[in-house]
């Protein structure tokens, strides 16, 4: 490709392009990280961090896709919207700093979701070097262990703006408080975390593993305490389980009902 511009999340798929990239092209690669309120402040820092031990450049783009009105309100398709408004700011860095493309870590696997942020892809012609080498997740996370990155066993991730249902609107005091309350429980010692906020009602997704942890009556305690000094009025906890979609799978559920 020349020279890539990779849009670089910290997460498992786009760490492994950037390296890739970076043992190919060297100085031709540059990352390019989206600081929004929709990024949380811990992935921000391993982002970064990822950057700094491989003397890879790094640009840190500040946005608020909050400004837009047709990601604030939240729709079905407001990843359509996001990636269209992240992803053409950064088109314009790659030209300014001459990189001949702008590339992303999809992978095969993200094909099996409802993910309206692919048409925006395919609308601005943002190469996918995975999903085009045939890779999927599981295979991102293999060739990652034997490179050796410490990014191969971590948790799905995505943005902060997924845990809350479509049709409610964002704002950045609700983004901040499901940050603040999964962070937490991450430092309680949790693997996989996502907290779905409905209404400042706090529904715990945990990896199936680990949901019997909060029968300890104390932890249970402080994690009910911690959460309602952020202001949630009621703390529950999803007896299934995390599993990838599950914001997806309520609204498809709640479309069949409403026709």
């Amino acid at each position: 490709m020349g020279s890539v511009l990779v849009a670089f999340s910290g997460g498992v798929d786009s760490s492994f392009l950037l390296h890739v990239a970076h043992e190919m092209l060297g100085e031709r690669v540059m990352a390019i990280t989206f600081v929004s309120p929709f990024l949380s402040r811990h992935e921000k820092e391993r982002a970064k961090l990822f950057c700094q031990e491989r003397g890879i450049k790094h640009i840190m783009l500040e946005a608020d896709p909050l400004e837009v009105e047709q990601i604030r309100a939240n729709p079905p398709d407001r990843c359509y919207y996001c990636k269209k408004e992240l992803y053409t700011r950064a088109l314009d860095e790659a030209r300014r700093i001459g990189a001949v493309h702008l590339v992303d870590g999809t992978q095969l696997s993200d094909h099996s979701d409802h993910r309206p942020g692919s048409r925006a892809l395919a609308e601005l012609k943002i190469r996918s070097p995975l999903a085009e080498a045939g890779l999927d997740k599981n295979q991102v996370r293999q060739f990652s262990r034997e490179l050796g990155l410490s990014s191969w066993n971590l948790p799905p991730m995505a943005c902060l703006a997924s845990r809350i249902p479509y049709g409610i609107a964002l704002d950045s005091e609700t983004l901040a408080r499901i940050e603040a309350a999964e962070e937490f429980l991450f430092k309680e010692g949790f693997s996989l975390v996502r907290v779905r906020d409905h209404n400042k009602t706090a529904r715990i997704e945990l990896a199936f593993e680990e949901i019997d942890r909060l029968s300890d009556t104390n932890l249970r305690d402080r994690v009910v305490s911690y959460f309602k000094s952020l202001g949630y009025v009621a703390v529950t906890l999803d007896l299934e389980g995390y599993r990838t979609g599950r914001l997806n799978e309520l609204w498809q559920q709640q479309a069949g009902k409403s026709n």
